[in-house]
């Protein structure tokens, strides 16, 4: 998104002097250290450094451990690294949320890119060097000068940590809060590389690696979903199904936003209305109501209005509701990172008397069939039948049978403040938000897109 702050980075990224800018690729700034182009030919060079898993015990729940002093450098303020990680994970992200939305056009929808792109970096740390450069082509971490038969790899530490600092961004806020758990499941007996052990802690705020015994898929199902719902007090629950006595690795990671509206909503003006679901639906939901002051705008060449929404002090919601007539579907094909940078530089605040219905959602996306969704050649080469994660474990061949990502999220209904102090000036523009509608959530200072999501329906 090309907001000042973007453009000043994309400009000048790590000159060394205001009259000597010089351009750096993005690849650079998460290259690994001595990066050269490496030949496909060699898969492994050297003994893989992997360490034993410890077995699944429900009993036993306690995290991984972890370096506390690395984790706090990782709470770091915005960086060139964080706009432009921004800039590139939105435009995979929203790619991905069209390819997930296309799919079912008349449900609720939601979808983290910020959480979806860090497993896809967590798993390319275990990938051998062709798939790893599938994983680099699809996040745009890609270095454009390689050769078809070598690959340069970026540092995915460097990515998934400051893919974390994004993160702690918004837990500066009144009560904004983001938590990131990943689970790795595997085959008991096999050794996990430090590399790949050291990503999911990198990614997250609590990991757990364990050994789980395939051998009875049933009992191990039972097990590790026990386990999974335990951990994550009970946020995550069964998510695990249909397990194989030949699986390897199941991989999941969780992310649950609790947000908090930065003006509180009357609570008295809450009352159940209408909400068109579509040209013959009609269902019952409550719409909170609030009159203040508002960024807004109408964007007539996608048809719709577009309302922002602070929520704590670096993050916020952007709402986009068609016009009458206008096709939800067709205006999220059309969604693009410079289509966002057009309505954050033409938003201009205006009083609104705003309803919008309550509602908090989760969804469970499967990895393989998101990269399926996009399509079916990206899947195999990253997942799929050709992909291969030589770089993953001491057991060979490897691989990863479930990928998953769980989404929470969730608004509190209060808000940091009572009420906007709005002098009684003019008549509000009433705007109800009462048919199918888009919504993203964007942390402010890098314009990270966190959530994107579609609601069609607020009673389910």
């Amino acid at each position: 998104m090309q907001w000042p702050l973007l453009a000043l980075v994309l400009c000048c990224y790590l000159s060394g002097s205001r009259a000597n800018r010089v351009y750096v690729h993005p690849f650079y700034l998460f290259a690994a250290e001595n990066v050269s182009c490496e030949t496909l030919q060699t898969q492994t060079p050297g003994p893989l450094d992997t360490r034993p898993v410890a077995p699944l015990d429900v009993e036993v729940l306690t995290a991984d451990s972890r370096d506390r002093s690395e984790l706090d450098a990782q709470r770091q303020n915005i960086t060139e690294r964080t706009v432009v990680l921004a800039e590139l994970l939105n435009s995979v992200g929203l790619r991905m949320y069209q390819a997930v939305s296309s799919k079912q056009p008349g449900t609720n929808t939601l979808f983290s890119p910020v959480n979806t792109y860090g497993s896809l970096v967590t798993l390319l740390l275990g990938a051998s060097k062709k798939t790893a450069r599938s994983f680099q082509y699809l996040l745009n971490l890609n270095r454009h000068t390689d050769r078809e038969d070598c690959v340069s790899f970026v540092d995915g530490h460097k990515v998934l940590k400051t893919l974390q600092g994004i993160n702690s961004l918004v837990d500066d806020g009144p009560k904004d809060e983001i938590t990131t758990q990943v689970w790795a499941f595997a085959r008991q007996g096999a050794q996990l590389s430090e590399d790949f052990i050291r990503g999911t802690q990198d990614f997250s705020d609590t990991s757990f690696i364990r050994g789980v015994d395939f051998s009875r898929p049933q009992e191990a199902e039972e097990l590790v979903n026990s386990f999974v719902n335990k951990t994550s007090d009970g946020r995550v629950m069964d998510i695990f199904k249909d397990l194989n006595s030949s699986s390897d690795l199941l991989f999941l990671s969780s992310f649950n936003f609790q947000g908090n509206w930065r003006t509180a909503f009357q609570p008295e003006k809450t009352t159940l209305q209408e909400f068109h679901v579509d040209e013959t639906t009609t269902v019952m939901a409550a719409l909170m109501t609030h009159t203040g002051l508002y960024p807004y705008l109408n964007d007539k060449v996608l048809q719709c209005t577009v309302v922002k929404l602070s929520l704590s002090k670096r993050s916020y919601m952007l709402l986009v509701l068609p016009h009458e007539g206008a096709d939800l579907h067709k205006i999220e094909s059309k969604l693009l990172t410079k289509v966002f940078s057009g309505w954050h530089q033409s938003l201009r605040e205006g009083l609104l008397e705003l309803s919008l219905p309550k509602f908090s959602m989760s969804s469970e996306t499967y990895l393989r069939d998101l990269l399926t969704n996009m399509d079916p050649e990206i899947e195999t080469k990253l997942l799929g039948s050709r992909a291969e994660f030589s770089r993953l474990s001491n057991t060979k061949p490897f691989t990863i049978d479930k990928a998953i990502n769980k989404v929470l999220f969730k608004m509190s209904e209060e808000g940091a403040e009572l009420r906007d102090k709005v002098q009684e000036a003019g008549v509000p523009l009433k705007l109800s938000i009462n048919r199918p509608f888009f919504f993203s959530v964007i942390e402010g200072n890098s314009n990270a897109i966190l959530m994107l999501g579609k609601i069609t329906n607020p009673t389910l």
